[in-house]
């Protein structure tokens, strides 16, 4: 059985009907999943490969999450940042890392053109940085990275989200993935210590990363005790 089969969507903007690749579920098991969520796959059937959907006929690039109908001003505006200088072209079947890349930047200044909720744009800015991580790019990585940290924080502070302990968690994950240590420790001490959250995996992920960060420094500064003194009762589930 192939990886890879087909279905037809409608563009949101110019309402043409299209093919997009999606992976069979079968073959969607990550063999192995970095601390911030970026998945492995075997076969060469990576699902984030073919998350975005493009329009071959006016290029509006676009998720499952996406904006489903669009408002006439929204229209006007990605006509006037990218569909009026598309060229015709199809990223049906099988993709490419370089592909993969290119269709999550369009959707990235699709998301912007027509003033798309933060976290999807964070997401998009996420998938990137894990699209150049699994080409070994170390400096675009980061550079997504930082841009996908902003927008994760401009998510908390101004968006209700379902699971803030997940988000409170990936903002200190992407502090610790830039080096800044002091900024992760105090988001993983916010989960642990915030008696309202109930998810015992992000409690239990945000004091395995409190805790690597204090191995990983030579000396123990104040602030990388803030989140507890390091007993074994203290590095447990709450």
């Amino acid at each position: 059985m192939e990886p890879l089969y087909e279905i037809e969507v409608t563009c949101p903007c110019c309402e043409s009907p299209f093919p997009t690749s999606r992976v069979r579920s079968s073959f969607k098991r990550a063999i192995a999943v970095d601390t911030d969520f970026c998945g492995y796959y075997k076969d060469g059937a990576n699902a984030d490969f073919y998350v975005v959907r493009v329009c071959p006929e006016c290029g509006f690039a676009s998720t499952e999450n996406s904006t489903r109908h669009l408002r006439p001003d929204q229209k006007q505006a990605y006509y006037q940042a990218i569909g009026n200088e598309w060229k015709s072209r199809s990223y049906a079947g099988s993709r490419t890392r370089e592909q993969a890349i290119a269709c999550y930047k369009l959707a990235l200044m699709t998301a912007q053109a027509i003033g798309e909720k933060e976290r999807l744009v964070a997401g998009l800015l996420h998938h990137i940085a894990w699209l150049h991580r699994y080409g070994g790019e170390a400096e675009q990585e980061r550079r997504f990275m930082k841009f996908a940290l902003d927008a994760y924080q401009s998510v908390f502070e101004h968006e209700h989200v379902d699971n803030d302990a997940k988000l409170m968690y990936l903002i200190g994950e992407l502090y610790r993935r830039l080096d800044d240590r002091k900024e992760a420790v105090r988001w993983f001490s916010r989960v642990v210590h915030d008696n309202s959250i109930m998810d015992a995996g992000m409690i239990q992920a945000s004091r395995r990363q409190w805790q690597l960060i204090r191995e990983q420094s030579n000396e123990m500064p104040e602030w990388a005790m803030a989140a507890g003194d390091g007993s074994s009762s203290e590095l447990g589930f709450r």
